[in-house]
């Protein structure tokens, strides 16, 4: 699918505001985490390997470019940074290539 350059503006324009709002859900499963009775290594260890993994999600890491739109959408839809709604703005055709990913 060749992404529009509006669907590639909008995206652009919304990117940073989703990953902020996902980055601060982050935040706040972090400290939950490191508040548990769990012993201080394991706290420590916990969220070390949290970081490393939710670091290469599309809500704190992207590339935008036009390759890896679909899949970033996706990949933020997945992880509940954003919902289906927040493409509402969006071209028919690219929320409908998202919803046919999504359903597989």
């Amino acid at each position: 699918m060749d992404i529009s350059k509006s669907d590639l503006k909008k995206f652009r324009n919304n990117i940073g505001k989703w990953q902020e709002l996902y980055m601060e859900k982050l935040c706040k499963e972090y400290v939950d985490l490191l508040q548990s009775d769990n012993l201080p290594s394991e706290k420590f260890w916990e969220l070390e390997e949290r970081i490393k993994a939710d670091k290469k999600r599309p809500g704190v890491m992207v590339s935008i470019g036009r390759d890896e739109l679909i899949y970033d959408i996706v990949g933020l839809i997945k992880d509940e940074a954003i919902t289906f709604e927040d493409l509402d703005e969006f071209s028919d055709e690219l929320r409908d290539r998202v919803q046919k990913i999504l359903s597989m």
